[in-house]
């Protein structure tokens, strides 16, 4: 249809064996472990970045919402000055995702999907070609299409943002879509609302972000399970237009009910993998990055990162698989960014972070942003994992432990709630419990703990505070909370 180097699991247990070599006169902060390169955006030039690749030739290329192509000839460069910013293309629509495939540049318009040649070799594109533009817009502000890199297939997953909060007025509204190379589109999922990024993880399962609203008690990281139903029924309409391929529309949700409830009526249901809650951890989940670089951004190879716009952070995510389903826990990462966090994009010499503003407030006070994230070579003292149990969960730390903090009880606080499944604007937390720590054991080399709780609360968010927890060399945790979104308990 389309027309006109990884390191050695020893060597990992090295890095993570690594002790804190700075000493601080105080805790340590974020930026002690994470340092933020700031570019200066040349005037003339709104970036707003929606998209950003490494181009084969070593240049960065950064999509924006207005619908330009810009590309920077030294990403790397610290600090970024004498920096050159050429325009590669314009008057494109609101790019949400750029990724390169051999010569061509793909991009993720609002209406289409499109591949940019620079034929002459002068920096501009200059043959543009409609790869597949089987799904509509009406004009609606909120109609936003984020598309994916290509998966092992070759396919580009497109999110497609609902009409409103509420309604699918043009086909495919509310849906992911598959793009394969010779431009055809696959219906995959339906239920999506109002998506903010989307990426792969480490062995190549693709994610998305969906945000508060109808349907969505709060912003979270959603899996895209072909032939799922990701919660949102305003889009179900269009099971008409795909054959069959994927199945009937599934069966109506109960507004005002919770989503295991749910899950466990309607077959096709995903729950979503990890909740963001509210305030606690932002208000608008965005873009996805995932650490493949052999622990050249430090301890946290194969876990995820997930931006928030309105925070103007990053978030870390780790994930494991418990019946099937994918589901996890998120932690604090890295505040501070410019403008408002949207796009990602990962690298071996840092992760670069694109921002954004307009129609959308942040506490970055810019009205666009582009910053790269560099490791410092020292590793913080974090929890690295943390894992369900049938009788609690198990964490890993970046460090040895004290192991008598670690153990002692009164070092964490442990509480849980869920969110109304419901077609009203978002959610409230309900349904609070407060479990009881019993015990907690730490491991022989004191790099892991297990906690024993009674009253684990299934399709609940819990809620783990960490505050009195030490490492070997006496420093707290850099961030002593996480949140892990408990679909389904081990065992059971």
């Amino acid at each position: 249809m389309i027309r006109g180097i990884q390191l050695s699991t020893v060597a990992i247990g090295l890095l993570l064996s690594v002790g804190p070599r700075i000493a601080h006169a105080d805790p340590p902060t974020e930026g002690d472990y994470y340092r933020m390169i700031a570019f200066d955006i040349p005037p003339y030039i709104s970036l707003e970045a929606g998209g950003l690749e490494l181009m084969p030739d070593g240049k960065l290329a950064i999509s924006t919402r207005r619908g330009d192509i810009y590309l920077i000839d030294k990403p790397f460069a610290d600090p970024p000055v004498d920096v050159r910013w050429t325009q590669y293309a314009s008057g494109l629509h609101e790019v949400l995702g750029i990724h390169a495939v051999g010569d061509w540049l793909y991009a993720t318009q609002r209406c289409e999907l499109t591949r940019l040649k620079d034929i002459n070799r002068n920096g501009r594109a200059d043959l543009f070609e409609t790869v597949n533009d089987d799904w509509e817009i009406t004009g609606d502000y909120h109609e936003y299409a984020f598309g994916s890199p290509p998966d092992k297939e070759g396919n580009i997953w497109v999110v497609l943002c609902l009409t409103g909060s509420f309604d699918s007025n043009a086909p495919y509204r509310g849906w992911c879509v598959r793009i394969t190379p010779d431009g055809k589109l696959l219906p995959t999922c339906s239920g999506i609302r109002s998506p903010g990024g989307i990426g792969m993880n480490k062995v190549g399962d693709m994610f998305y972000t969906d945000n508060q609203g109808p349907w969505n008690g709060t912003s979270s990281l959603k899996h895209l399970k072909p032939g799922s139903f990701q919660g949102h029924p305003g889009g179900n309409r269009w099971y008409e237009l795909t054959g069959g391929v994927i199945g009937q529309p599934p069966t109506e949700p109960q507004s005002g009910s919770r989503m295991m409830v749910e899950a466990k009526k309607i077959p096709e249901l995903e729950p979503p993998a990890v909740y963001f809650p509210y305030q606690k951890m932002g208000q608008s989940a965005s873009g996805i990055a995932c650490d493949t670089t052999g622990g050249k951004f430090g301890p946290f190879e194969d876990q995820l990162f997930v931006g928030d716009q309105t925070h103007s952070t990053v978030m870390r995510v780790f994930l494991e698989q418990i019946n099937g389903h994918y589901q996890g826990v998120c932690f604090p990462f890295r505040s501070g960014f410019g403008s408002g966090t949207l796009s990602l994009k990962m690298t071996d010499n840092g992760m670069f972070v694109g921002g954004t503003n307009r129609g959308w407030g942040s506490r970055g006070n810019k009205p666009y942003s582009l910053d790269r994230l560099v490791w410092t070579g020292e590793v913080p003292f974090e929890v690295h994992e943390m894992r369900a149990k049938l009788d609690g969960f198990e964490l890993t730390f970046t460090h040895e432990v004290d192991p008598k903090s670690a153990a002692d009880v009164a070092s964490y606080e442990l509480q849980t709630y869920a969110y109304i499944y419901q077609a009203s604007y978002g959610s409230p937390e309900v349904d609070h419990t407060n479990p009881t720590i019993t015990r907690v054991v730490a491991a022989p080399d004191n790099r892991s703990i297990r906690l024993f709780v009674d009253g684990l609360q299934e399709g609940h968010v819990h809620e783990l505070h960490m505050t009195g927890v030490r490492s070997a060399a006496g420093l707290p945790l850099l961030h002593d909370v996480g949140y892990y979104t408990l679909n389904y308990i081990p065992g059971e």
